[in-house]
């Protein structure tokens, strides 16, 4: 192990037992509860963008830099203030059409009842929401790197050289119509089955996880 992966693993182990703190001292529920697209933009901006470091580590073989590192930080901090309302107007609206008869409701234990719910909450949002957000991340993603990470440049950067440099084939079908629903649908309903304030939080560790699995596919890819 290099020296730059035991930072990276202090530095994630630290977050870690901050967040255990804050979670077993309730300070973490009330943050989440009184400001929560704050908390959406803090926990999600920064782990995503250490898994984003983390992939390139493990796809190029070392450390780097990403391109307009502070603008995709700012990206995934504008995305995790959406996760925040797009995983509350799910869930609610999954709970009122089950009330209402439009979906079924496991009888049983209430875990059944409850596992029902976050499965169909997880579905719903990652077949409605998960590829319009996915989009707009490719796509600002692109404008960062066609730009050069530098704002002058990024803002001169015209949408059709966007839309033409993306891998649309590989997005639909990989992105969406694999990673939706063999990773995201089955992940995401474990996520909807915990408290409100970890909901947010699983998700960025989420990204985490999926990122090192498509970043040693594509290292293996490389190697064959």
């Amino acid at each position: 192990m290099k020296r730059k992966d035991f930072l990276w693993l202090i530095s994630l182990s630290a977050i870690i037992l901050l967040l255990a703190y804050l979670s077993t001292t309730g300070i973490l529920k009330k943050l989440t509860d009184s400001n929560p697209y704050l908390m959406g933009f803090v926990k999600v901006s920064i782990l995503a963008t250490m898994g984003e470091i983390l992939a390139i580590r493990i796809s190029s073989g070392y450390y780097q830099k990403p391109t307009g590192l502070f603008y995709r930080f700012m990206v995934w901090g504008f995305l995790g203030m959406c996760f925040v309302i797009a995983f509350e107007l799910f869930n609610s609206g999954v709970i009122a059409a089950t009330e209402k008869h439009l979906l079924p409701k496991a009888s049983g234990s209430p875990f059944f009842s409850k596992l029902s719910i976050a499965f169909f909450t997880s579905t719903f949002m990652n077949l409605i929401f998960a590829p319009t957000f996915m989009a707009f991340h490719r796509i600002t993603d692109t404008y960062i790197d066609l730009g050069e990470g530098k704002l002058n440049k990024i803002f001169k950067v015209k949408l059709i050289d966007v839309t033409n440099k993306i891998d649309w084939n590989s997005f639909i079908s990989f992105v969406v119509l694999k990673t939706i629903p063999f990773f995201w649908i089955p992940a995401h309903t474990i996520t909807f089955m915990l408290p409100g304030e970890f909901r947010v939080l699983t998700a960025a560790f989420l990204s985490i996880a999926l990122g090192t699995i498509l970043a040693f596919a594509k290292r293996k890819g490389k190697q064959n």
